[in-house]
C-alpha cells in the first residue's frame, strides 16, 4: 500500500512536535504528522507532468510516498506528486536526459528524411506537371510543386490523390496557380467580389492559359507560324508569272523572240 502525503488547504500542525503550520504532513491515527517525525524528511518533492521521470525515481527510491491535495469542488483528493530520495531523483533526471538526447537526434535524423522526400516528391510533381502541360515553363512547374506540397499546408499535393499524382489534383494545382499569379482573382478578392463569383469570371481567361500550356513548344509554334500570310524576305526573288524571278527571264528562253 502507497504511503500517501496530504498538501493541507488550512494550517495544520505536528501532533508530536507542535510544528507548524506544515506544507505536508500524513495522517497517523487520524492526527497529523510532519514528515521529519514520520521519517520522510530526507524526501524530495517531485510535482506531477513528467510521467517517465516520474516512474523512474519511483522505481529508483526505495522509500517514497504519494502526495494528495484535497479538491473541495471535486469532493476528492488529488495526485500531486511524489516525494522520492534525492539520489533516485538525480538518477531518474540522468536516464531522462539521455532520452531527451536520443529522441533529439531521432527527430533531426526524421527532419532530414522528410525533407529529402519532400523534395523527390516536388520534383516528380514538377515533372508530372510538365508532363501534363508540355507548354508550362520548367521553372514555373517547379515553383507550382514545391508551394502545392509544402508540408502541412494542406493544399492539393499533400491529399491522397496529390501524392497519387492524379491528373485532377495535378490540374487543380495549376489552375490554382494560374488563378492567383496570371489573372486579376486576387484584386477581385481585395475588392470585396465573392469568390466563387470572381472565379466564373476567369474562368475563361485560366482555361486559355491552361489550353496554351497543354501544347508542346514546338507544336503552338507550328500553329502560329500557320496562322502568318507568307512573305518573302528582303534578299529573296519573288516569283514572276513564268516561273522565275520578276524582271528575268525563264529559263531556256532568251529576252527575244528568235
Amino acid at each position: 500500500m502507497d504511503l500517501v502525503v496530504i498538501q493541507p488547504l488550512k494550517g495544520r500542525h505536528c501532533a508530536e512536535c507542535r510544528r507548524g503550520p506544515l506544507a505536508m504532513h500524513l495522517l497517523e491515527s487520524g492526527v497529523p504528522v510532519c514528515l521529519d517525525c514520520a521519517d520522510l524528511g530526507h524526501l524530495v518533492y517531485l510535482p506531477r507532468g513528467d510521467a517517465a521521470l516520474s516512474r523512474r525515481a519511483r522505481e529508483a527510491s526505495a522509500l517514497w510516498a504519494v502526495v494528495v491535495r484535497r479538491n473541495r469542488r471535486q469532493g476528492r483528493y488529488e495526485r500531486q506528486g511524489l516525494l522520492v530520495e534525492e539520489h533516485a531523483l538525480a538518477r531518474a533526471e540522468s536516464a531522462c536526459l539521455a532520452d531527451a538526447e536520443v529522441r533529439l537526434r531521432r527527430r533531426e535524423r526524421d527532419a532530414v528524411r522528410r525533407a529529402a522526400a519532400d523534395l523527390r516528391f516536388a520534383a516528380e510533381l514538377a515533372a508530372r506537371i510538365r508532363q501534363l502541360f508540355p507548354g508550362c515553363p520548367e521553372e514555373r512547374a517547379a515553383e507550382i510543386a514545391a508551394h502545392a506540397s509544402a508540408r502541412g499546408s494542406g493544399r492539393v499535393g499533400r491529399t491522397a490523390a496529390g501524392r497519387c499524382l492524379e491528373e485532377g489534383a495535378v490540374t487543380a494545382a495549376v489552375r490554382a496557380s494560374v488563378r492567383h499569379l496570371d489573372t486579376d482573382y486576387d484584386a477581385l478578392l481585395m475588392a470585396g467580389v465573392p469568390r466563387k463569383e470572381a472565379r466564373a469570371r476567369l474562368a475563361g481567361e485560366i482555361d486559355a492559359v491552361l489550353a496554351s500550356w497543354r501544347r508542346c513548344p514546338d507544336e503552338a509554334g507550328a500553329a502560329h507560324d500557320a496562322g502568318e500570310p507568307w512573305r518573302a524576305g528582303p534578299e529573296e526573288p519573288v516569283p514572276g508569272p513564268l516561273g522565275g524571278a520578276s524582271g528575268t527571264a525563264a529559263p531556256g528562253r532568251s529576252g527575244q523572240d528568235p
